[in-house]
Formats: C-alpha cells, structure tokens, sequence
C-alpha cells in the first residue's frame, strides 16, 4: 500500500520547524525516561529494594518493550504517516509518566515504566526516516545532531526540575509535572507538522513496496559497516546509560550532596556540554565524511577512547566539587557517535527500509545498552557492596567505563574499514 505523502517541495522554513518540533518530542522523550534517574534514591528509601532492581528499573523495565516493540511499530512507519504515528506515541509515553506518579508499591511503578517504553518505541524509528526525507545525505548528521540535542536538554530538565521537585514536593510530584505537558505536545505534532515525501531529499524513487523484516535484516547483515557500527554504538550506549542513571546514586552515596544541588549541576553539565557532544558529533561527521566516511568513524572511536580517562578520574575523584569538573569533558565527547550512527544507518538502506533500520539499530543499541548496562551496573555494585559498602557504586562504573569504552572503539574503526563502500550499495534495494 502506497500512502500519499506531501509534496516533495517543503520549504526551508518547513524543515527547520519540524526538526525543531522533532528535537523538542526527543526532548520530552528523554525527560519522561530520565527523571527516574534523579528520583531513584528516593524510591529505594520509600520501598527498600535494591541497586540491582534500581538498575532493571530503570534500564531494563523499559526497555523490554521500548526495543521489541520498536521494530513491529517501524515496519508500520514505513508504509503509513509518520507524523501521526509520533503524536499517538508522545500522547501515549506522556500519559504513562503522569500515572508512575500513581503507584502504589515498585510492581504498580514497573508497570508503569513499560508503559512508558511501549509509547517512546514509536518516537525515533519515524522521526529519523522523516528527517531523511527532509535532508541529503551530506547534511544528514548534522541534521541528526540537532535532533538528539532533544536527548541533553532532556536529561537536562529531567535532573533540573526533578532535583528540586524530589527534595521540596516529593518524587512523585516529579512524574505529573513532566507527564502532563507532553499531551499537548501530541497535539502540536499532529496539527503542524507536515509528512515528507519518502526519498524527496535525494531525488530517488519510491516503489511503494514494502520490504519483509526479514530483508531488511539480510540487508543490514551483509554490510559489515552497520555491524560494527550498530555494536561499538551499543557498547558506549551501556556506559552511557548506566553514568546517567546511576551518577546521582553514587554522587550521593559517596559525597552525601544535596539533590537539589546535584540537579542543578548535572542538568547543567548533561545539558550544556551533552548537546554539544551530540551536536558537533554530527557536524565533524559531515565535514569530515566529505573525504569519506571512514574518517568519520576514526574520530568517534578516537574521541570515545579519550573519554574514558576523565570518566574514570571521576570515579576515582575525593570531592563532588572535583567529581563534577572532570565530568565535563565526557558528558560531551560520549555523545559524538550517536547522530552519526544514525545518518549512516539511514543512508546505508534503501527508502522503505529506513524505519525498520532505524528500529534495528536502535534494538541493538538498547539491548546492549539500556537493557542490560544499568541492571549490570547495579549487579556489579551489590556485589561489591560487601567489602566497599557505600562506595560499592564507584567501583561499578568505573569497572563498566575502563572494560566496555575500549572495546567499543575497535568496533568503531572496523565498521570504519568498509562503510564508504558499503554506501555506495545503498540504492540495491529501491
């Protein structure tokens, strides 16, 4: 079934609004994820469970269903409108958030939380194949890179209003006032934004016929670049996500720092230098991949290698005050992957795959990533609780930043060694 789509010639004002509405539903996607973050010290007190279930809580709860889900909801996104896809979902993700401010016991909170993971599997997979059509290839990742500034400012007011929120109203208080605001941005999506036209930005032709998953898989499976690409992501991926979901934890076990201090200065930090990161990551991909991609994919895997240093000074740091000082560096340099990973997927496939990759590449990244890194790292740090007591979380992430950031970079360069090749293969399924 072909659906009518808007006309190829959307004007540059047009783009520019949606990416900025696109960057704003990533915005609130991210602070519906990670308010939980800043809330978690205080609902281990409330209902005295442990890191571990700190960690499934707020890893692997969600994403459960954010990732099985993500791939069924893309193949629907490439055969239908994108645009009203994402209004349901930002209408659904925002409703469950406001209900986790609901619940009872930490069963009725879980369910919740997958409740929020079901809504948010319909954001990026159509998100991205939109913001293909509205951009070309050589200005894809800058174009994804201010896309997932929506992640840092996100994560920014999440810790911002949920630090306050948590030590002057309550954590519940927190869940309605991030949950309720996003219905209306449902609305806004739904009524303003306009349906590209698939393959407008490249001048290619849209068949209409809509590949199995199965090809799709095949299709991936056979570019050696997306491969490694898709694992290195998910590796920096399962340090990212287990640094900012448990950050507050150990920042506060192992300094006793006010909440609402350590709010304002990681929204800050995570706001400010994270955008950044996610930004220029973009914009030094397209710049470099003039010459080809291949450079592209060295400088991420050199930059997150660097990264790790401060990140593990900052484990190893005996104050907040200086804990937080060599935390700025990282919160920038541990974003530069993500929009290029994203373009590259989006370029690699051809126009009736790009959801569906899209939906792929982000199930591995959040297999790997959010699923397990968080449960992993509250695991490790229940286990080290014994002989490190308070201290146990410290040792955890720095374990998790100096085993897994290496080894992400050798599958950065290898994806590095066949993507300018594997590109040019791109239109053999159109």
């Amino acid at each position: 079934m072909i659906v009518s789509n808007t006309s190829a010639t959307l004007t540059l004002a047009a783009r520019r609004y949606a990416m900025v509405i696109l960057a704003i539903v990533y915005m609130f996607n991210f602070v519906d994820r990670q308010i939980l973050a800043i809330l978690l010290p205080a609902i281990r007190d409330e209902f005295q469970i442990s890191d571990a279930y700190l960690g499934f809580l707020a890893g692997t709860a969600f994403a459960i269903f954010y990732v099985t889900l993500g791939v069924p909801i893309a193949q629907y996104a490439d055969r239908c409108n994108r645009r009203n896809l994402i209004a349901v979902a930002v209408a659904l993700w925002s409703a469950m958030t406001a209900l986790s401010g609901l619940a009872a016991n930490v069963w009725q909170l879980t369910l919740a939380r997958i409740g929020v993971g079901i809504g948010e599997a319909g954001c990026s997979p159509p998100a991205h194949s939109m913001i293909a059509d509205y951009f070309p290839p050589e200005k894809r990742s800058t174009a994804m890179g201010f896309y997932t500034l929506g992640i840092s400012a996100g994560i920014m007011l999440a810790y911002l209003a949920g630090g306050w929120v948590v030590q002057n109203i309550g954590w519940r208080a927190a869940f309605f006032i991030v949950g309720i605001p996003g219905l209306l941005l449902a609305l806004v999506v739904r009524f303003t934004l306009k349906e590209p036209r698939r393959g407008s930005s490249e001048e290619r032709q849209d068949s209409g016929v809509q590949p199995r998953l199965l090809e799709v898989v095949r299709f991936l499976r056979g570019r050696n670049s997306f491969v490694h690409m898709a694992l290195a992501a998910g590796l920096s991926s399962f340090v990212g996500y287990s640094v900012i979901s448990f950050l507050p934890t150990f920042m506060v076990r192992s300094f006793d720092i006010e909440m609402a201090l350590l709010g304002r200065w990681l929204g800050l930090i995570l706001g400010i230098a994270g955008g950044a990161g996610f930004f220029f990551g973009g914009y030094i991909a397209d710049h470099l991949g003039r010459a080809g991609q291949r450079k592209s994919l060295n400088f991420i895997a050199l930059t997150i290698l660097v990264s790790a240093l401060p990140l593990s000074l900052m484990f190893l740091a005996g104050n907040w005050t200086v804990a937080l000082l060599l935390f700025v560096v990282p919160a920038a340099t541990m974003n530069v992957y993500l929009a290029p990973v994203l373009a590259h997927t989006q370029s690699l496939v051809s126009l009736r795959m790009r959801s569906v990759a899209s939906a792929l590449v982000l199930l591995i990244i959040n297999i790997i990533g959010l699923a397990t890194g968080p449960w992993i790292t509250g695991i490790i740090s229940d286990l080290l609780e014994p002989r490190f007591a308070n201290e146990s979380m410290r040792y955890s992430l720095l374990i998790v930043t100096v085993v897994i950031l290496p080894w992400a970079c050798w599958h950065y360069y290898r994806a590095g060694r066949t993507i300018d090749h594997d590109l040019a293969r791109a239109t053999e399924g159109d």
